[in-house]
């Protein structure tokens, strides 16, 4: 009888989970994000792969957890500020800046927000423990790689508050990194400025570049797509700051491919890669080529309090996607702007040939991953600092900062503490998820017709 008991209990808490688990990937996959079959299946084979590939494709299973709970130190619901979403350990990389600096900062702004801060610092602190974990580092690693993010977010954001550091101004070379971060950027700094194109690109018999279509990454548009992008591009050239606009010329289109996979979340997003013309006194900038990637509602909008201004001001999914990268660089990406086609929205970027991820084998050595962590805990503050540029065009009227401070208030170890603590709870939620899904995926997905 007892074990009777038992087994109910046990059975009872997984089929509620998995329900819940059930009914989240239904609504958001297929009802929200409306992914065929086949795109569904190409995202959760990524997903299955670890937990650490779960927790990043299930972005809305994390909201839907975390907005649950009265946490002690979020910011007030009237004084949010940028968050990126979806802050995790992969979503750093090294890049070139407007002003050619090679720098590590964030990358990914698609699910970009107005809200508490401590969405990105539990997102983030989570994605470490996952990360250290399958790195093969023991508990009480995770708990010591947590503790020096947090210490170092509290720490970098201070120095912005009292004004010895500016958010606007900082910025991570080799000259400031160490260990895999600086391994990283030095091999940057030795790439050619050729490089996306040698590797996307080839000239034919009449030294006319175009997309090499033997390339496996690239897939060819239809004549429609070809035809519904070059007449919606006036959009795009009329959504570019004037600041960094160069002339009606160096925007001729050349060539149009789709690009073909993606990361785990944008799984069914349509993306192509656009060659322009790229007229321009340096002769690395003659040929462009750019990445219009599709933007959609970001998940934290689904579950965060309502933004009335928000939604007014940023009703263009991808005006939205390229405001916050401006809110959170130094020195954003000249070319970055937005059209809209066929009822979806897109943004634009440069498909930068400086680009390059931190690789997992840097990351074999404690030490290695505690310096990597220390730059990203000041480059999370520097990105919620650096609203502060909002306040002149009157989105934000405070300092982030000094409303993370307050909301942290004098028991900086008790915020610790509970980031510590909560975790590894859910550092366990989501290792326990990600066997449901597996089962999920087996026992309905897989079979499932439609």
């Amino acid at each position: 009888m007892v074990q009777n008991i038992k087994e109910t209990i046990k059975n009872t808490k997984k089929h509620l989970r998995k329900q819940a688990l059930h009914t989240i990937l239904e609504q958001f996959d297929h009802h929200v994000m409306r992914l065929s079959k086949t795109d569904r299946r190409a995202k959760y084979d990524k997903m299955k792969q670890n937990p650490y590939s779960f927790f990043r494709g299930s972005t809305y299973l994390f909201y839907y957890d975390v907005t649950k709970i009265p946490f002690s130190h979020h910011t007030d619901e009237n004084k949010p500020t940028w968050i990126m979403g979806d802050l995790h350990f992969d979503n750093f990389s090294g890049f070139q800046n407007e002003n050619q600096d090679i720098v590590f900062d964030v990358d990914d702004f698609d699910e970009g927000y107005v809200g508490s801060y401590l969405y990105d610092v539990l997102r983030m602190v989570v994605s470490i423990r996952l990360l250290a974990n399958q790195q093969g580092f023991i508990e009480e690693d995770q708990d010591s790689l947590v503790k020096t993010y947090l210490k170092t977010y509290y720490k970098q954001l201070k120095k912005f508050a009292e004004g010895e550091k500016n958010p606007v101004t900082t910025k991570y070379t080799t000259d400031n990194t160490k260990g895999p971060i600086n391994k990283t950027l030095k091999k940057l700094e030795e790439r050619k400025a050729s490089h996306e194109l040698d590797k996307q690109t080839t000239v034919d018999e009449n030294g006319e570049r175009k997309f090499n279509r033997e390339n496996t990454k690239l897939g060819a548009v239809s004549n429609n797509e070809y035809r519904e992008i070059c007449k919606v591009w006036n959009q795009y050239i009329e959504s570019l700051s004037e600041k960094t606009f160069q002339g009606i010329d160096h925007y001729v289109i050349k060539d149009i491919v789709k690009k073909n996979g993606a990361g785990i979340g944008s799984t069914g997003l349509k993306r192509f890669y656009i060659l322009i013309e790229g007229q321009h006194d340096n002769e690395h900038h003659d040929d462009i080529i750019l990445e219009a990637k599709e933007a959609r509602t970001p998940v934290p909008g689904y579950f965060c309090p309502y933004n009335e201004e928000f939604w007014n001001t940023f009703n263009h999914q991808g005006k939205r996607v390229i405001t916050t990268q401006q809110a959170m660089h130094h020195e954003a990406d000249p070319y970055l702007g937005y059209f809209t086609m066929q009822n979806r929205e897109f943004y634009v970027r440069e498909r930068s040939p400086y680009e390059k991820d931190i690789k997992e084998k840097d990351l074999q050595e404690f030490k290695d991953v505690k310096q990597t962590i220390k730059t990203m805990a000041k480059i999370s503050a520097k990105i919620h600092a650096r609203a502060d540029e909002d306040i002149k065009h009157g989105l934000l009227d405070y300092h982030s900062e000094k409303e993370i401070l307050k909301a942290i208030g004098e028991d900086k170890d008790g915020f610790k503490k509970e980031m510590i603590t909560w975790s590894k709870f859910y550092q366990e939620r989501v290792e326990e998820d990600y066997l449901l899904f597996n089962e999920w995926l087996e026992e309905y997905f897989y079979k499932k017709k439609n």
